[in-house]
């Protein structure tokens, strides 16, 4: 079964084409074609009597992919490959994020308000009273993204310095989808200790903290102590933000099967950050039975083989029914697979022994444990994470929202209350009429979701009595 090209790994081909063939153009296109490439456009840059430079703009199906279509692209008679630029690594040359100053300065009066001695006046106000920091500096609306690189999406441990790319593409999504300003902070450590005290060192400058891409399960330490000692919010977002999303996809998809939540048989593949809190969640939605799978096979009270503290927790609140064994005996009969672990780690066979009207959500990246081009046949909901198939569970429909409206009334955490508003908010951004197999979840370019997220977590944050201040409307 093939993979469907994406635009996560297009090239721009630069392409020198002897003049006078006729069919040159289609013939590197069918080579192109058959190496598994899809054009998205081709135009002709520079031509002479004796050649033709096309630049062309392909998708590939996988960095490899990438090379197998350059490679095609050469091999035809009468074209010369001249240059192949990776899309994505034109777009972070430099970094995707700057700081922009919101002040002016254009005479010397404009100097001595913004900083000496005018700044003197505002910096003896916050001594005197520390929240009027979210009044006079940019706490109000900034968010800390730390990580130290150790689960970096599908690629491991691959250290701080290499999480930074994602970091930065966290910020950019802040600002973009909710006006959020963030910064982000990579930490060379792999002490769960050392974590803790920088972000209480830098956390003063700061309105939330959002942790990102730290392994398991030095992540559940570091954000439950840092939850105990910061009085602003803080949220790892691979757990949480996953759990909101998935949490969105489970009550649409749910309408268009006739499931009761609190009926379903789940099976969670992959027992780690994000597994945790995806599992937390649906037990706070009202589902009761659910197995979790790691490399062991499924998890149940009294199993002793790579276990941590947060399983021994998974194994004392989950698998009511005390199943064994590894995930193909798990799966049978369930209605919904969840998978956070790994590309091809869930079989045809194992989907298909799933109960009536079985829901995949394979959100594995950049490969999910199985494709949906291999599960259509067999599964009524498909979502993965990525954005080149229907129903992507992404984090972006809820960390931006959540996060602004804690800002918005100056929160001093994120709790339950406000991640399960942030669920129902972004599935209610689907009318009855619109929902369809194909689209359970909204897309994250939809202007409603932020807005919608952002109002409910302001809400609840209210009603739980977290929030500093009320805001006029």
């Amino acid at each position: 079964m093939g993979v469907t090209p994406s635009a996560q790994y297009s090239i721009t081909l630069r392409l020198e084409m002897a003049h006078g063939l006729p069919g040159l153009a289609a013939e590197v296109a069918s080579a192109i074609s058959a190496a598994g490439g899809s054009i998205t456009s081709m135009e002709v840059v520079e031509a002479d009597h004796r050649r033709v430079v096309r630049e062309m703009v392909v998708d590939a199906t996988s960095v490899e992919n990438e090379d197998e279509v350059i490679a095609a692209a050469g091999a035809v008679d009468g074209v010369t490959v001249t240059s192949a630029e990776d899309r994505t690594f034109r777009l972070h040359k430099g970094g995707k994020i700057e700081m922009v100053p919101r002040a002016r300065l254009e005479t010397r009066e404009d100097l001595s308000v913004a900083y000496m001695p005018g700044v003197a006046s505002v910096a003896r106000a916050i001594a005197a009273d520390p929240l009027a920091a979210f009044d006079y500096t940019l706490k109000r609306n900034m968010v800390a993204v730390i990580t130290n690189g150790t689960a970096v999406l599908g690629l491991g441990d691959i250290g701080a310095a290499a999480g930074m790319p994602v970091m930065e593409g966290k910020s950019l999504l802040f600002k973009e989808f909710a006006d959020v300003d963030s910064y982000a902070i990579c930490v060379d450590s792999k002490d769960p200790n050392e974590i803790i005290r920088v972000c209480e060192a830098i956390a003063p400058a700061f309105g939330g903290i959002n942790l990102e891409d730290i392994a398991a399960p030095v992540c559940f330490e570091v954000e439950d102590t840092l939850k105990e000692r910061l009085d602003i919010p803080v949220f790892h977002d691979d757990q949480h933000g996953t759990a909101v999303v998935l949490l969105a996809a489970l009550i649409n998809a749910c309408k268009i099967t006739g499931h009761k939540i609190q009926d379903l048989k789940v099976v969670v593949n992959g027992i780690g950050a994000s597994g945790v809190a995806c599992s937390k969640i649906l037990l706070n939605a009202g589902v009761t039975n659910i197995i979790g799978c790691d490399t062991r096979g499924a998890i149940y009270h009294g199993r002793t083989e790579n276990m941590n503290f947060m399983k021994d927790w998974y194994a004392d609140h989950t698998n009511p029914g005390d199943i064994r064994g590894d995930l193909t005996e798990a799966v049978k009969g369930a209605n919904l697979f969840v998978g956070l672990s790994g590309p091809g780690t869930f079989s045809v066979e194992q989907l298909k022994s799933m109960g009536k009207d079985p829901i995949v959500f394979a959100m594995a990246n950049p490969t999910p444990e199985i494709m949906p081009e291999q599960a259509a046949p067999y599964v009524r909901v498909m979502a993965t994470g990525r954005s080149d198939y229907p129903n992507q569970i992404n984090n972006v429909l809820a960390f931006p929202g959540l996060f602004r409206g804690a800002l918005d009334v100056r929160a001093t955490s994120i709790s339950e209350g406000m991640k399960v508003a942030a669920a129902q908010a972004i599935a209610d951004t689907i009318s009855d009429a619109e929902l369809h197999e194909d689209y359970i979840i909204p897309s994250v370019f939809n202007p409603n979701v932020a807005p919608a997220v952002a109002a409910a977590t302001r809400r609840v944050a209210i009603d739980e009595g977290l929030a500093r201040i009320i805001p006029e409307e």
